[in-house]
């Protein structure tokens, strides 16, 4: 399951570095905080050679992140991971409005036709 959400970026947690079966890992995890209505905040993970990728990027500039949602259970409890596999600079500051529904889906909003003004002439009763 891909999916791929746009926001801020506010905060770039510390890098995580260990040892397991297959060799030396690196773990970044980063908060974004949506641009709708009502902001939500997101945080995900990185793993290798994307943990680079956030070093390039500063705190307050767009992001639109593409990821994998994906949960295990642990002592029946359930844990969910937001896996981002690709992340890419919207703008380079954060004041600009991010696109709205109809440009991200490659749509035009609808014109409203000019509605002419009302004449003496009208017939109807309101």
């Amino acid at each position: 399951m891909a999916l791929e959400i746009s926001g801020k970026l506010i905060q770039v947690m510390a890098e995580q570095t260990g040892t397991g079966k297959a060799g030396p890992w690196t773990k970044q995890e980063f908060v974004i905080e949506t641009q709708d209505q009502y902001p939500r905040k997101v945080c995900f993970s990185t793993w290798n050679e994307k943990s680079g990728i956030l070093k390039k990027i500063s705190s307050g500039e767009m992001l639109k992140v593409s990821f994998n949602a994906e949960s295990r259970e642990y002592n029946s409890r359930w844990y969910t991971d937001l896996r981002a596999w690709r992340i890419e600079l919207v703008s380079k500051t954060a004041g600009e409005a991010p696109p709205s529904k109809e440009q991200m889906n490659g749509e035009t909003a609808p014109e409203v036709p000019d509605i002419p003004e009302s004449s003496e002439s009208d017939d109807l009763p309101f």
